[in-house]
């Protein structure tokens, strides 16, 4: 944490120009094709929003790195759209993790290019929609408004937060733990969310699992 907070308090000694460019680069690289797994851009725009308290800053840097995530979006997209299908069989996708792709892929066969909005705040996942959207062949048209609602929600999440904060290391502090502490109750939610609806298809199907028994977990 204390690097978090020195990193507030260097952010203010930049000038605004060099600040929008760094979150930009970063986002883009967050939400590129295997990068957002090494780069923190999360955090590292989190603390950049911290310089966009004013409305014209943050409307700026909002924009900024929403396009900044787009643009790595479409990385992933037109990576996809050459491989195709090979794409989840190659190494970036298995140092990513498989499951993640398969993941990705079934969101996007169960919600089409919502999907690429719906996945934005899903670590990893987020990375490799793109990619499997590019892979499905889903039109351009369709992928493109997904892609930018998606990033503009991301970067509305990122740069408000440090907005929010300020140049406050102890607001961002505060802000870092109450997100740590919501995002872990939001986990647990879903797990008992999955739990349950595991129980109710396994007791539909007739399969011989009892409601109360718990539901082996299925491989693939």
């Amino acid at each position: 944490m204390d690097w978090i907070i020195d990193g507030v308090r260097a952010v203010g000694d930049l000038p605004f120009a060099v600040l929008l460019l760094v979150a930009g680069l970063l986002a883009f690289a967050e939400s590129g094709l295997g990068v957002g797994t090494v780069v923190p851009g999360e955090t590292a725009v989190l603390i950049l929003g911290a310089s966009a308290a004013e409305p014209a800053r943050f409307a700026t840097m909002l924009l900024v790195v929403g396009l900044g995530v787009t643009a790595g979006d479409h990385v992933g997209y037109l990576v996809g759209r050459r491989y195709g299908s090979r794409l989840g069989r190659t190494k970036v996708v298995r140092r990513l993790g498989e499951r993640h792709w398969e993941r990705a892929t079934a969101a996007l066969q169960r919600h089409g290019a919502a999907a690429v909005f719906l996945t934005r705040l899903v670590p990893v996942v987020r990375t490799l929609t793109p990619a499997a959207a590019g892979a499905s062949r889903l039109p351009y048209g369709r992928f493109l408004p997904a892609s930018l609602l998606g990033s503009l929600i991301w970067a509305g999440v990122y740069v408000g937060l440090g907005a929010f904060a300020g140049a406050s290391a102890a607001g961002l502090e505060r802000v870092i733990g109450t997100a740590a502490w919501g995002v872990a109750g939001l986990l647990v939610v879903a797990v008992i969310a999955v739990v349950a609806v595991r129980r109710r298809r396994a007791a539909r199907s007739g399969d011989g699992v009892e409601p109360g028994e718990p539901v082996p977990a299925k491989c693939g």
